[in-house]
């Protein structure tokens, strides 16, 4: 993954860290070395280890008369240091006696479960509980989806080589990961995205240089509250007003000049001066405050004069509510941001064969309504989030928020950005409504789709990390905390 040297040097999925011992002067690391490139890169370790008058010695799986790749040319250089090696199956390995080990087995190019040799110790590695490092990622790793083989080196640290590796910010594989830092070997950033590379870690440096977002969100001096922009939300039922109220208020908090809300107009009465600063629209529907496939000529109405739309927060499900989506999804004119139900509603519509909306849609599932959409079970979306969410933004011309730890958005051109902020103090209800209003405040205020579903991720999940951080415990944080720590 290109730009991702920054942020994966800081942060980490949270796993443990190595203990400050293993900076000391007399360490003693097993080095465990497979028969490709991977191990020439483990083999190239104990030259830093002597330098640093830490002893050494490397172990491999039973030997082959050819070894491919860049193993023979650092073996040679291992054995002129005079390090000892030794083969598994021949001889006792002493995994008691040393300080760490380097998994160096498997690399970027195994597929499948680790087998034979490989697995054996693999499996005695992680049975040591001494620290392990692993070279680029930890052998039994998918390297693409993040998937985790059985059996899998669990890392205190990788060291990834020239660039990120996908899998590596996909759980469960981030979890096996420990501490992820980037190291260079002189392979220009450049080549990746000569390659056909589309996928990125979300930082401030990729917000600004490669999506042209301001992060700094400067107000003009001459702004007003028209200059930035008009939000419509359709959202909220009887049992749910609370979706539509926090995804209204995140509108506002993401810097809209202005937020409407409409909902059935029994519902009126209940939600006058739950936020102040929000217009409300009555949108008929029945007494008892649920929506109606008459409503949609209003909310067309309405969002004919409006920069940005969102629907969804807790909108439910009611009679005709595919044919009032269908007609918000080919009448309104603004950018549209769709979650919740209306993404449920979307699932069971054959939506390929209405008109083409002709600007901007995104969509924000949560891994369940991912699988609804796609038409697979929620593990199988899991299991690869980032080809997956690739595929439908491209096949669908959408611009697709697959939320969960480590966010990805994908365009329909098929960039894809990986989210690096957030908390796990985050779920809880009513926090991807949040997300959703904030997404339509940016669109409200000019960025285009794929700019205002990158930063309002990146933002939300800061902002989520801000509000956990004062907390005494994080798992008491709510909706609302984000929105008020936005």
């Amino acid at each position: 993954m290109a730009g991702a040297a920054e942020r994966s040097r800081r942060r980490n999925s949270g796993s443990a860290r190595p203990g400050a011992d293993l900076d000391t002067a007399r360490e003693h690391w097993l080095i465990l070395v497979g028969k490709g490139n991977n191990g020439g890169d483990g083999l190239a370790a104990p030259g830093t280890c002597v330098r640093r008058a830490s002893p050494s010695r490397w172990c491999t799986r039973p030997r082959r008369r050819r070894w491919p790749g860049k193993p023979p040319v650092q073996r040679a250089a291992a054995a002129a240091l005079g390090l000892p090696a030794v083969v598994h199956g021949r001889n006792s390995i002493d995994f008691a006696g040393c300080t760490g080990i380097v998994d160096a087995l498997l690399g970027t190019g195994s597929a499948g479960a680790p087998r034979g040799a490989y697995a054996d110790l693999i499996a005695a590695a992680n049975a040591s509980g001494k620290p392990i490092v692993s070279a680029d990622i930890p052998s039994g790793l998918d390297a693409d989806t993040g998937a985790l083989h059985e059996p899998c080196i669990h890392a205190a640290v990788t060291v990834c080589l020239a660039l990120l590796k996908r899998g590596l910010v996909q759980y469960p594989g981030a979890g096996a990961a420990g501490r992820v830092v980037v190291r260079s070997i002189g392979i220009p950033a450049a080549l990746a995205r000569e390659a056909g590379v589309q996928a990125s870690l979300l930082t401030p440096e990729v917000l600004k240089t490669r999506l042209g977002v301001d992060v700094s969100r400067r107000r003009s001096p001459e702004g007003h509250k028209g200059t930035y922009g008009h939000v419509l939300l359709a959202a909220g039922s009887l049992s749910m007003s609370g979706a539509g109220l926090l995804a209204a208020r995140a509108a506002l908090r993401a810097g809209c000049g202005l937020v409407t809300w409409t909902l059935p107009a029994a519902l009126l009465p209940y939600v006058i001066g739950a936020a102040p600063e929000i217009m409300l629209a009555a949108a008929g529907g029945g007494e008892d405050g649920t929506w109606n496939a008459g409503t949609a000529a209003e909310v067309l109405r309405l969002g004919g004069k409006r920069d940005a739309v969102a629907t969804g927060p807790g909108l439910g499900r009611f009679a005709g509510d595919q044919e009032w989506l269908r007609m918000l999804w080919e009448g309104i004119g603004s950018p549209l941001v769709l979650d919740a139900d209306a993404l449920n509603i979307l699932a069971e519509c054959n939506y390929t064969e209405w008109s083409s909306p002709g600007r901007p849609v995104i969509l924000t599932p949560h891994p369940g309504e991912m699988a609804r959409l796609a038409g697979v079970s929620t593990p199988e979306v899991q299991r690869d989030r980032i080809g997956l969410a690739q595929a439908y933004a491209i096949k669908h011309g959408v611009v697709l928020v697959l939320k969960g730890s480590h966010t990805v958005i994908a365009s329909p051109e098929g960039e894809v950005y990986v989210n690096t902020t957030g908390h796990p103090g985050m779920g809880t209800g009513g926090a991807g409504d949040v997300l959703t209003g904030m997404i339509a405040g940016l669109l409200a205020q000019g960025l285009d789709a794929v700019q205002a579903a990158a930063f309002g991720v990146y933002l939300h999940g800061l902002a989520g990390e801000r509000a956990a951080g004062s907390r005494n415990d994080p798992s008491a944080l709510v909706a609302g905390d984000i929105i008020e720590a936005l």
